[in-house]
């Protein structure tokens, strides 16, 4: 059984920096992500228990509830004791309310019963607490709706003496309290049932708490470890009062500021170029793409923002959208846009589609879509080729876990069929995808695409989902770079394939002149190399077999000596390349990844 939330630990050290080769250079500073939950494998592992029944369940998607309504004190913890400053948000929905009963976030426990709470009460009401050996301080109260069956967001920052809360992105009170100095995360109800969903803590790339061992199920060997989604801080001040604020509870008439925010595809009607739209963190449940229309741009010099708040993870789900070409999540069809630190899932068709250029994405998630995570291709069949999506950029974002019903159109990342030029894939990780990690396809009926780069990026375990999902129908490669018998020159420099369903690299009968160096391939099932045909040249490539099966590498055109290829034994380089993966993203955004502790340098 597989680890079934996602956790991760991002501190990363001057020196592993370094040696992992390019650092990005960007004007925003990122949060880290030390922990997240999504609880959909269906596991609890990492969790302690503390009273009540606990299990995951499927609500929409799945859940962590707590079932036991007569449970005076059902407790959930996980992380460790020496945190200090970081944010915690959690989606909670309570299920029943007694008298006197609570659902409830915890920051900062020191015990089971010391820490700050956050909790939801009857009587329409949301509290600040501070909790110490079992006696309640009320810290700070504010008025809203408590509707059992309802979702909100609950998030507790804890910076020193500081304590700040909010619901649903609402201020609940800011204290200045040092009572607790330190401790874990926790899920509390008492009296009451409740289900809880997208935990995560952060923080703003300053603190870097230590991290607790990430543990797999007993008797298994444990997954690659993989990085939690992520939202970037926008700044290390707090955002302007003149930018536009969207929250889940937000509604299209209001002004959009912090105090009464609007709605997402309000505020990108509204925003001006040089202009940011801050998306408050929790769920925003979609039934209808959210689109930027063709025209709505910014300018090279002033793009048009959108961003997450500091410190909290906006989350668009589309689940109530049909699998169908046309349920898109976030349509990108204007161009010079920057869209920072927000998560998009369960879309009908991509989670989002790029139709515009020269946009940015950045520190994205993509996952659980019913086609590909992400795919940059026009936005209509009369769209002129002269208009195809050119320039865009897409940096330190994930993509995993997408699949449609028939297996074979979900890849992680996307770039095919009707692309211009210039389109850059940078230190993005894609994985456990149905079909492809990275598909470049190209098709006689439209022809050449413009030539993709791929850097410094990361595919692994695709054709099969994080719950062991296999589909036949599935090509289940790490990079397919081709189709139909089309010359393309795609660039693709210091990657890695591993551990892919079929081949690692692919040139998928595109018989160009494609530039690959300095990759790395790893007990792809097929070949970890697979270039039949073509001109493309071939520089210090390494191909390693650890699992034993798989086919020779085939790399027709320009190859020497720099490269160590598999046909049968491993290379010298090999040596340093065994042992467990695992990835994470260092404050910068640029990727850091290692094998068995050794931190790879391509």
């Amino acid at each position: 059984m597989r680890t079934k939330f996602r956790s991760r630990w991002l501190a990363a050290a001057a020196g592993v920096l370094a040696a992992a080769g390019v650092v990005l250079a960007t004007q925003a500073a990122f949060a880290d992500t030390l922990f997240s939950a999504t609880f959909e494998d269906g596991s609890t592992s990492g969790w302690s228990k503390s009273g009540g029944t606990w299990s995951v369940v499927t609500d929409g998607s799945r859940v962590l509830q707590q079932s036991n309504a007569g449970s005076e004190n059902a407790r959930e913890f996980a992380g460790d004791s020496s945190w200090t400053d970081y944010t915690v948000q959690a989606s909670v929905k309570p299920l029943s309310l007694g008298s006197g009963g609570f659902a409830a976030l915890l920051a900062r426990s020191t015990s089971s019963t010391t820490f700050y709470r956050l909790a939801l009460l009857p009587g329409n009401s949301v509290q600040l607490q501070a909790v110490s050996s079992g006696s309640v301080t009320v810290l700070a109260t504010r008025s809203q709706t408590v509707s059992t069956g309802s979702w909100y967001t609950l998030a507790i920052t804890a910076g020193g003496a500081s304590i700040s809360a909010s619901v649903n992105g609402t201020t609940v009170g800011t204290v200045s309290s040092g009572a607790i100095a330190k401790g874990r995360i926790g899920l509390q109800t008492a009296y009451s049932s409740a289900s809880f969903d997208n935990v995560t803590v952060t923080t703003g790339g300053t603190t870097n708490p230590s991290p607790s061992p990430t543990t797999g199920s007993p008797g298994t060997s444990p997954s690659p470890s993989r990085s939690a989604s992520t939202s970037p801080s926008p700044s290390t001040s707090q955002p302007p009062s003149s930018a536009l604020y969207v929250a889940p509870t937000g509604s299209a008439s209001n002004p959009g500021t912090q105090a009464s925010p609007t709605t997402l595809a309000s505020a990108i009607t509204r925003v001006t170029a040089g202009g940011t739209i801050y998306l408050r963190g929790g769920t925003y449940s979609n039934s209808s793409t959210i689109t930027i229309a063709a025209g709505n741009n910014g300018t090279p010099g002033a793009q048009k923002n959108i961003v997450a708040y500091p410190g909290e993870t906006p989350v668009l789900n589309f689940a109530a959208q049909s699998e169908d070409p046309a349920n898109r999540g976030l349509a990108v069809n204007g161009n010079y846009w920057h869209i920072t630190g927000i998560v998009v899932e369960r879309a009908g068709d991509n989670g989002i589609f790029v139709g515009g250029s020269n946009n940015t994405i950045e520190r994205v998630v993509t996952r659980y879509n019913r086609d590909s995570g992400l795919q940059i291709s026009r936005i209509a069949a009369d769209t002129p080729k002269a208009n195809w999506p050119a320039g865009n950029l897409i940096i330190s974002s994930e993509s995993h876990d997408n699949a449609d019903s028939d297996g074979e159109d979900a890849d992680g990342f996307a770039a095919k069929l009707t692309i211009g030029t210039g389109n850059v894939f940078r230190y993005d990780v894609s994985h456990n995808n149905i079909d492809d990690g990275w598909d470049l396809f190209t098709k006689t009926d439209t022809g050449a695409i413009g030539p993709v780069t791929i850097q410094d990026s990361l595919s692994y375990g695709n054709g099969t989902l994080s719950n062991g999902t296999v589909n036949a129908n599935g090509d289940r490669n790490g990079y397919k770079l081709g189709g139909d018998d089309i010359a393309v020159s795609h660039v693709v420099q210091r990657s890695i394939a591993y551990k892919n369903g079929h081949h690692g690299f692919t040139y998928n009968s595109n018989p160009g002149s494609m530039t690959i160096s300095n990759n790395l391939s790893i007990d792809n099932a097929e070949r970890n190399y697979s270039f039949d045909a073509g001109t493309s040249t071939f520089r210090n490539n390494t191909s390693c077999r650890f699992a034993g099966g798989g086919s020779n590498d085939k790399t027709v055109g320009n190859t020497d000596s720099s490269n160590q290829w598999w046909a049968g034994t491993n290379g010298s380089r090999c040596t340093t390349y065994s042992g467990a993966l695992a990835w994470s993203y260092a404050a910068d955004g640029h990727l850091v990844v290692t094998l068995g502790g050794r931190t790879v340098s391509l």
